[in-house]
């Protein structure tokens, strides 16, 4: 049987205020800080690099068609612009171990 284990946020800010020795509260404000400037400058369109984490971006989807599932009757869905992350390589190399 495979168990798939989750962290959550509470579980992050655990984490890294036992290895940093900084309080909860401050993790936590600090976790808060980064996530929120990470999507308010992917939302300006830029993009946000940590070298041998990851990349985070916007990415353009064109218009394509899909169906109603509820009818089946084919539908076109708009273009839309949605954030997208592809992990470094150094991650990338840390989940492979």
């Amino acid at each position: 049987m495979v168990y798939q284990l989750t962290m959550n946020k509470e579980d992050l800010v655990n984490t890294i205020a036992a290895k940093t020795r900084l309080t909860k509260k401050e993790t936590s404000q600090i976790l808060d800080a980064l996530t929120e400037t990470i999507m308010e400058t992917v939302a300006s369109g830029e993009k946000v690099v940590l070298v041998g984490f990851g990349t985070f971006e916007p990415r353009d989807r064109k218009e394509r068609k899909g169906m109603n599932p509820q009818t089946g009757q084919p539908i076109t869905i708009p273009a839309t612009t949605v954030p997208a992350f592809s992990a470094g390589k150094v991650f990338k190399e840390k989940v492979v171990e």
